[in-house]
């Protein structure tokens, strides 16, 4: 036992140094959407897949599409350019009131924001009618935000961008009587068609009381940090610079710069007030690196992959590469993902993290660093990692075949363990596995053991 204890704290030691920031790979999750523009989930093993002409549609654990959309409304939106269905969000306590809220422009051009309902005899199924909330008047196509979530306060947050055309041209993300270019908070539990909470900013003082925040230019994308409550935008640029913005769930009031300044660099700051007072970015990329559209995600609180645990994940439309920061705004980027414009990111019930193309493709974030084998007997091969119900193991020594198996825990504590003298082992069922990292000790007939580390998903 003290053999297997040393052998698995010097494979855990192996794995910290080589990839204790892990290696981002992407696995085709689902295929044939017509651009989607969020995934959501409602509590279950379901994704939802908003496409921006009009549709949401569901997309199972085992990667089919239900052949009915969940939501049509082709028919009330506007689908060119920026425009369309953009977001979609759950209320909290979807599972007992069915109640869901979208995003989208109208066919005058205006943000929406509606209440629908699901089916009462049919989960994959919405009502077809909805009740308008919110509509917000949009002077051009362009910088139309779209994303919806609450927060942990049970809030429904609302991402506006600027109204669009280039520069802000109306000053409208620094008015404080607009409702354009800001992060706006209502309390959708109260009030007709909604309650103010309390303590938004602007409450009892000048300025509209739905907003949260100001200063944003196009935030195409904005999570919040299920384990912190922490609030991640990723806000368009102009001209140079993407930005990435972090708030803890209390800090309200905030200045986010636009279009006084582009990232941290001055843009237009005529009648604007001092940069202290502004919220800087945790982090701005560089439209002279091949940035042009920054693409927000979340960070990581899933199981599967820990050296992802705490990172926060991003893209770019026109640099086909998924980023990640930490807490400090230190950035690292994977590899280029030929053929891919990367829209948008999605989580699904447990944390675990996708990222959807505009050509149709819905890929798995996965560490592919932890497939690598610790393996000095080359001879073995096991399939699939990550597993989900069955694990094969392929031996080529027949000399040798393989008697014991045996998958442990981060601990070393033995979760499950086969032994066959009579026949070699040639699979094992996991399903009984909770998700999560294991070690997986291979012994052959000769007793000689490889470790492997091990992904049940």
């Amino acid at each position: 036992m003290r053999f297997l204890y040393l052998l698995i704290a010097l494979v855990f030691i192996q794995f910290e140094s080589k990839s204790q920031t892990g290696t981002i790979a992407l696995q085709s999750f689902g295929t044939g959407f017509a651009s989607p523009v969020d995934i959501e989930n409602c509590g279950d093993s379901r994704l939802f897949v908003v496409e921006q002409d009009g549709l949401i549609r569901i997309l199972n654990s085992n990667g089919t599409i239900n052949p009915t959309p969940f939501l049509n409304i082709t028919s009330l939106t506007n689908q060119s350019g920026e425009q369309g269905l953009l977001g979609l969000a759950f209320h909290p306590n979807y599972s007992t009131n069915g109640l869901f809220y979208i995003n989208y422009t109208n066919t005058s051009g205006n943000t929406v924001i509606a209440r629908y309902s699901v089916n009462s005899g049919n989960p994959n199924i919405a009502n077809t009618t909805g009740t308008i909330l919110l509509t917000v008047n949009q002077p051009f196509t362009n910088h139309n935000g779209g994303t919806l979530k609450f927060g942990s306060d049970g809030y429904l947050y609302i991402g506006m961008g600027d109204g669009g055309s280039g520069g802000d041209p109306g000053n409208r993300a620094q008015n404080i009587n607009e409702l354009l270019g800001k992060m706006l908070r209502i309390d959708v539990n109260s009030g007709s068609p909604y309650g103010i909470p309390p303590t938004n900013p602007y409450v009892g003082i000048a300025g509209a009381d739905e907003i949260w925040a100001i200063g944003l230019r196009n935030p195409w994308k904005f999570s919040f940090d299920r384990q912190t409550g922490d609030l991640w935008i990723a806000d368009v640029g102009q001209n140079q610079y993407e930005e990435v913005n972090r708030a803890t769930a209390s800090e309200s009031g905030l200045n986010y710069g636009w279009r006084c300044y582009e990232g941290n660099t001055a843009y237009n700051t005529a009648g604007c007030a001092a940069q202290s007072t502004m919220k800087s970015p945790l982090f701005t990329t560089n439209h002279t690196n091949g940035f042009c559209s920054i693409t927000g995600g979340y960070v990581y609180r899933g199981t599967q992959y820990p050296n992802f645990q705490g990172k926060y994940f991003f893209s770019d439309y026109c640099k086909a590469q998924i980023g990640s920061s930490d807490g400090l705004g230190n950035v690292s980027f994977s590899a280029t993902f030929s053929g891919n414009n990367f829209v948008s990111f999605g989580e699904d019930v447990n944390g675990e993290l996708y990222v959807a193309s505009i050509n149709g493709t819905i890929y798995k974030l996965i560490d592919s660093s932890l497939s690598v084998t610790e393996n000095s007997l080359t001879s073995v091969k096991v399939y699939p990692n990550p597993v989900t119900n069955e694990l094969y193991i392929s031996n080529s020594d027949i000399a040798n075949p393989i008697r014991n198996i045996e998958i442990l825990d981060l601990q070393g504590k033995s979760i499950l363990k086969e032994t066959n003298k009579s026949q070699p082992i040639t699979y094992v069922n996991t399903n009984h596995l909770s998700n999560g990292l294991y070690f997986l000790k291979i012994t052959n007939d000769s007793g000689s053991h490889f470790i492997h580390k091990l992904i049940k998903e």
